[in-house]
């Protein structure tokens, strides 16, 4: 890709100030039209900026001033604008070169500027060391860490013999043998009558 010579950046925000420029004259010569005012952000700190020391402690990097009812003496020449303002009714007079603005809006009509410093932008960039890319990082799911106590118990049991501790050990009862032969000579519970097959034959052969 070549490199712009001509620098086209520039021009186009030199033109966008020139913008601004001829607005604020026209606003100089014949007052502000209709609904018109103007919401101006500049850097203080930016070369030319004259303005009273307790708004330069106040607004140390920005300010925003609105042009709209309570202003005077408005001047416009090549460079900048110089105005009257009242912050909390203390009257202030400051100068703003144009080459400070950062913003310009008129919101009765919804329109906007935003300047840049690319010469100031384009330095920074230079001093900064650019950052080295990240290598991507493969994720991989953790597995849940067992807790200490379960740790802990889980090694015990293993050491400690079956059955001792403070637990003890589970003792299944075996199941008793039952012989036929001792169920059949059980005693007959008292107050029950038992019935033979054989003694119900010798009294059918005894009606007979």
């Amino acid at each position: 890709m070549s490199t712009d010579l001509i620098r086209y950046d520039l021009r186009v925000q030199e033109a966008l100030r020139g913008v601004v420029r001829r607005v604020l004259s026209d606003a100089a010569k014949h007052g502000i039209s209709g609904n018109h005012h103007f919401y101006i952000s500049f850097a203080t700190q930016a070369e030319g900026v004259r303005l009273s020391s307790r708004l330069r402690q106040q607004y140390p990097g920005r300010m925003t001033i609105v042009l709209q009812h309570q202003f005077w003496d408005l001047n416009v020449d090549e460079h900048g604008f110089e105005v009257g303002l009242s912050f909390k009714n203390v009257p202030e007079r400051l100068y703003v070169p144009f080459d400070a603005l950062m913003e310009f809006y008129d919101p009765s009509v919804q329109f906007g500027l935003k300047f840049e410093n690319v010469a100031e932008d384009e330095a920074a960039g230079d001093e900064a060391a650019e950052p080295e890319p990240k290598q991507p990082v493969a994720s991989v799911p953790s597995l849940p860490k067992p807790r200490l106590a379960d740790k802990r118990s889980a090694e015990a049991d293993k050491k400690k013999p079956r059955g001792s501790g403070s637990e003890p050990a589970e003792i299944r009862p075996r199941p008793r043998a039952v012989k036929t032969e001792e169920k059949e000579k059980e005693p007959a519970p008292v107050g029950e009558k038992i019935v033979s097959i054989d003694s119900f034959r010798k009294k059918t052969r005894a009606s007979r």
